[in-house]
């Protein structure tokens, strides 16, 4: 791992613009049903916002879309209309928008749910991360929807800080375990072996959730019994920093505002959709059934962060429900909010895993399901040229981030992309080892 920080550190794009040219936008939440306000990423309450603003538009709670102003002090009403009419000019606010309250279908309706609750486990995974991880667990457990399972997994902790943390502050509102071997996937398997829910929801330390977020998911996986993993929304909690500026401006994980669906039973829109499972969403927002999860296995403990694979055990998860015959969904109104990466550094270094990790997932793939390799072959022109057609430079770059710090993130992608099947090989070789009690490299 020490060598991939060496290139990282090589790669880490330089700005042509100076870090104060990017002037922080503040993120807040607008619903056109609440007249009196604007408020915070996860609804932790009443917003007053100053200079650039970008806000999420709802109406009656479900996300339209994002729309810009800017605010002046004290004069929150005047920025709330500036919003309120970018939205109706710039998204597609629906005529429902004029019903009442009572009126208005509520989301189990919509989705025809079939009466009876689904029991939901959410899992966090957390290493070293004290200070990000009680707005994890304070948004959690703001949700709605009752009887949730929150279940903090503690991967390979450097001290007992996190455990006293969660035992002092939550009780038994939050069951705590401890995974001792490094790894994401082998911390959510440890989540996955002990949740008692029929719905396993996964998110990260450095996320908020939305006060909606357990119930959307729910009510998704009850509308259809064929769906066997919901994905969701995910949204910048703020926008402070050059280095967030240009992951939003380089793949912003927003993948839309309206519900869709993959299955094998029916033809897929685009032949890539079988294997770039990226579009159907990612691992800080996404919800399984917990047997269809189980029955797959879990999660690819030679996969994901802190191993030398980075990354991709989302992905191959997706990959899994889906060639199992189950429904993948991607639900917008199941909305968590990410706090990205801070520094250039850090972000050279996520976008190097990006890359790592999605050409490990392949060769996950391949070495789960053999008879994917044909198909993987046979995209891959398509694939390579959809990749360099989706990272062309934008014609009218938004937050001010120039092409020469976008074309240094492309090349150091394509150099994570390059590495990711030996290192996917290599974690293999070093869990085989560590498990046979021989030195692993």
């Amino acid at each position: 791992m020490k060598g991939s920080d060496r290139r990282t550190d090589a790669a880490c794009p330089r700005s042509a613009a100076r870090d104060s040219l990017y002037t922080p936008i503040r993120v807040v939440d607008l619903d056109l049903d609440e007249p009196s306000g604007l408020r915070s990423p996860g609804g932790s309450g009443a917003d007053d916002p100053v200079g650039r603003v970008l806000a999420l538009v709802r109406l009656h709670g479900h996300p339209l879309g994002l729309v810009t102003a800017t605010g002046t002090a004290g004069d929150t009403a005047a920025l709330r209309r500036a919003l309120v009419d970018a939205a109706h000019r710039e998204l597609p606010v629906p005529a429902l928008s004029t019903a009442t309250p009572a009126a208005r279908p509520s989301r189990v309706e919509r989705a025809r749910v079939p009466a009876g609750p689904v029991t939901v486990s959410v899992i966090v995974c957390t290493r070293d991360r004290e200070a990000l991880l009680p707005g994890c667990l304070d948004s959690v457990l703001a949700t709605r929807r009752p009887g949730v399972e929150v279940i903090v997994v503690d991967n390979a902790p450097a001290t007992d800080a996190t455990e006293d943390l969660v035992r002092s502050r939550y009780g038994d509102r939050v069951r705590y375990v401890r995974e001792p071997l490094p790894g994401l996937s082998r911390a959510r398997n440890r989540g996955l072996s002990i949740a008692g829910g029929e719905i396993c929801a996964f998110t990260d330390d450095d996320t908020v959730a939305d006060a909606g977020w357990v119930d959307a998911l729910a009510d998704t996986f009850a509308s259809d019994d064929r769906i066997g993993c919901v994905t969701g929304l995910v949204l910048p909690a703020e926008l402070d920093t050059e280095a967030q500026f240009v992951l939003e401006q380089y793949s912003g994980p927003n993948r839309g505002f309206a519900t869709r669906s993959w299955s094998l039973r029916d033809s897929l829109e685009d032949p890539l959709d079988r294997f770039s499972t990226g579009r159907f969403g990612m691992g800080a927002n996404m919800a399984f059934r917990t047997d269809v999860l189980r029955a797959i296995g879990g999660f690819d403990p030679a996969t994901g962060t802190g191993t030398p694979a980075r990354g991709g055990e989302d992905l191959l998860a997706f990959l899994q429900v889906l060639t199992a015959g189950h429904t993948v969904s991607y639900q917008p109104d199941a909305l968590i909010w990410h706090r990205h990466r801070r520094t250039m550094k850090e972000l050279a270094h996520q976008v190097d895993g990006f890359g790592v990790g999605f050409t490990a997932y392949l060769t996950a793939a391949v070495a789960h399901q053999p008879r994917l390799l044909a198909g993987i072959l046979r995209l891959l022109p398509y694939g390579l040229w959809r990749w360099h057609r989706t990272h062309r430079p934008a014609a009218r770059p938004r937050y001010g981030v120039t092409d020469e710090v976008l074309r240094e993130l492309r090349r150091t992608e394509r150099r994570g992309l390059a590495r990711g099947p030996f290192c996917y090989l290599r974690t293999v070789r070093q869990q085989r080892r560590t498990r046979t009690g021989g030195r692993s490299s």
